[in-house]
């Protein structure tokens, strides 16, 4: 028998995106001064620019670099990359999860390129190796709904001419990316860090920018996806003069993550504060028999979206049933919310153990898990 813990999680935040605020974190905490004003006034593009800025020196980009805030989160920074920038040559999609396999849809039956799919089963990943330099690659850093990551980024030809076009939205801040072999690369607020919802970020190496002015894209785009203007990068983009009203509260709440994220210690700091949760975590999977980790190959496991499946899955409804009821009983306990596996993925639990989750919450959540699991025999 399992006796329930005697308290739960300080902080029960365990969410996959929107992730867990940074700690300390309230919101009369934020800057107000630019709330009300329009974005276009001194002060809102101050604000904007200053997000830009200090986003770009904690993901220590390389010189050349350009990064700007887009409309609607990540997919909205995908979604401009890929319809404004492929077609010229070749495509080489990669895939292992859903969000991936929602850019192979884009590609193959929105776009209606001719590409070369490479697919994996959700715990695996796709086949990386021989991939044309040529082509141009679309490809997710973390799987967030897989718990699947690359290992490193060897595998993208240094000397490529093709384009490497990368959904780095769970990884970024929590993931030592290697921006020289990313050509674009994109990510959203209110994953690693914190932020809110509904805006995206959008990274052009000096190759993709140059892509973009060498001529149109053989198709009509709407303006929220237009990068170029008369055949030059709309530079305002990536100073913030953003394509269409942002909301400046969250601005105000982004730049209190990176405070946060800064007066912690930086990337480096991010990166271990990830790598103690997810170990904290695998300690308690290790010594578990009823859970395991979907992502087999610990070379390949994230370290933020953590995906785990039952043991036994001989009957998947009853383990979609069970599932269920552990993640209605701990949000009701007040120790655990939004824990469960994502809709296409195998029945288990996902608990996100970036940066912002303290590991002290990791820790103290794994009594809570087997005691869960005892209640909904």
């Amino acid at each position: 028998m399992v006796n329930k813990p005697a308290a739960p999680p300080a902080r029960p935040h365990f969410s996959s995106g929107p992730c867990a605020k940074p700690p300390g974190w309230s919101p009369d905490q934020l800057d107000t001064r630019s709330l009300g004003r329009s974005h276009r006034a001194a002060i809102g593009k101050a604000r904007l620019a200053e997000a830009i800025e200090r986003t770009a020196a904690l993901l220590r980009l390389p010189d050349g670099y350009r990064l700007g805030i887009v409309p609607a989160s990540d997919t909205g920074a995908m979604e401009m990359a890929l319809w404004s920038l492929l077609g010229p040559r070749a495509v080489t999609m990669l895939a292992w999860e859903s969000f991936g396999a929602g850019w192979v849809t884009d590609v193959v039956k929105q776009l209606k390129l001719d590409a070369d799919v490479r697919t994996a089963d959700y715990g695996e990943i796709a086949d990386l190796s021989g991939i044309a330099p040529d082509n141009d690659i679309v490809f997710t850093w973390n799987g967030t709904t897989s718990g699947v990551r690359v290992p490193d980024a060897n595998w993208v030809a240094a000397d490529r001419t093709g384009l490497s076009i990368c959904d780095a939205t769970s990884a970024a801040f929590a993931q030592g990316i290697d921006w020289q072999k990313i050509d674009v690369g994109t990510f959203s607020w209110q994953k690693a860090l914190g932020g809110e919802g509904g805006h995206g970020m959008l990274v052009l190496s000096p190759r993709a920018v140059e892509r973009l002015e060498a001529g149109p894209v053989p198709r009509p785009l709407p303006k929220i996806f237009r990068l170029t203007k008369g055949g030059k990068l709309i530079d305002g983009i990536f100073k913030g003069e953003t394509i269409n009203t942002p909301s400046m509260l969250a601005v105000e709440d982004w730049l209190y993550a990176l405070g946060w994220a800064e007066q912690a210690g930086g990337l480096d700091a991010l990166i271990v504060r990830a790598d103690a949760n997810a170990a904290a975590l695998d300690r308690w999977v290790q010594r578990t028999a009823w859970i395991e980790h979907l992502a087999r190959d610990p070379a390949t496991r994230s370290n933020t979206s953590v995906c785990l499946q039952f043991a036994d899955r001989s009957d998947e409804a009853a383990n979609q049933a069970r599932q269920k009821a552990i993640v209605k009983l701990l949000e009701a306990e007040g120790a655990a919310f939004d824990i469960g596996a994502y809709r296409d993925a195998p029945p288990g639990l996902r608990i996100w153990c970036g940066a912002t989750v303290d590991t002290a919450d990791i820790t103290a959540l794994g009594p809570w898990l087997d005691w869960a699991w005892e209640q909904t025999k």
